[in-house]
C-alpha cells in the first residue's frame, strides 16, 4: 500500500470516528456523555497517531515500542544440526526479522479499521475512571473489548506476508528444518504485532495525557488538561 492510500485509509477510518460535541469548560463541569465523548476522542487520536506511523515502511521495524521479534521456531531454539545453524546466523536473522517486520505491517493494515470500528461502539460504563486512570487507561480498555478478536482478524494478512521469504538461503535452511510449522510462526507473529499495537496506542495516550494541549482538540484539552 502507499503512503497515499495508507493515509485516506487512516483519514476514512481512524479519523472519521471522532465527532463535534459542545464542549464545557472544565473536566469537572462536563456531562457524562461528554466525558465519554473524550474518551472515544483520546482512543482516536491514540490510534490514529499510532497506526500513522506502524503503517509507514519498516514502521513496525524502525520503531522501538513495536519492533517484532523473530519467533523461536525460526532460530531461537538450540542448534542441533547445521541447517539451523545457517538459519541462526546473523544475517539470515537480520533478514528474518525485517521479513517479520514487514508482515506486521500487513496486519496493521487489517487491524485500523477494526479498532476504529470498536471505538465507534464500545461501551464506556465509567469514563471518568479511564480519565482519571494511568497513562494507558484507555488502551487497556480497547484491549480488554476487542479480546482475541484483532488476532483473527490480522492473522490470514501476516501469514501472507510471510510467504514472501524469497533467500535461497533461507528457503534451503527451512526445507531441512522439518519440524517448522508456518501456522504456528504466523500465530506466533500475529500476537506480537497485536501486543505491539497496543503499546503503540498506549504511548501515544501517555503523551496525550502528558501534553494533551499539542494535540489541538479543545475536549481532549478541557479534559486531560485538568485531569
Amino acid at each position: 500500500m502507499q503512503n497515499i492510500d495508507r493515509r485516506k485509509f487512516l483519514s476514512n477510518g481512524l479519523i472519521g470516528v471522532a465527532t463535534a460535541i459542545f464542549v464545557l469548560p472544565g473536566c469537572v463541569s462536563l456531562p457524562p456523555l461528554s466525558l465519554t465523548e473524550a474518551v472515544r476522542r483520546l482512543l482516536t487520536v491514540s490510534s490514529q497517531n499510532a497506526f500513522a506511523e506502524l503503517m509507514q515502511p519498516n514502521g513496525f521495524f524502525d520503531s522501538q515500542v513495536a519492533r517484532i521479534s523473530v519467533p523461536d521456531r525460526l532460530g531461537g531454539a538450540p542448534v542441533t544440526n547445521i541447517a539451523t545453524a545457517v538459519l541462526r546466523s546473523e544475517p539470515i536473522q537480520k533478514r528474518l526479522l525485517k521479513q517479520v517486520n514487514r508482515a506486521a505491517e500487513t496486519g496493521a493494515e487489517l487491524a485500523a479499521p477494526v479498532i476504529a470500528d470498536t471505538i465507534r461502539n464500545m461501551s464506556i460504563a465509567d469514563a471518568a475512571s479511564i480519565i482519571k486512570g494511568g497513562d494507558r487507561a484507555a488502551t487497556n480498555l480497547l484491549q480488554r473489548e476487542l479480546g482475541s478478536s484483532l488476532v483473527t482478524h490480522m492473522l490470514p494478512g501476516i501469514s501472507k506476508g510471510l510467504n514472501l521469504f524469497d533467500n535461497e538461503i533461507i528457503n534451503l535452511a527451512l526445507s531441512q528444518v522439518s519440524d517448522i510449522d508456518f501456522a504456528e510462526i504466523s500465530e506466533d507473529v500475529t500476537i506480537k504485532t497485536s501486543e505491539a499495537i497496543y503499546r503503540s496506542i498506549g504511548t501515544q495516550e501517555a503523551r496525550i495525557r502528558a501534553n494533551p494541549s499539542a494535540t489541538g482538540d479543545p475536549l481532549l484539552i478541557s479534559v486531560f488538561g485538568l485531569s
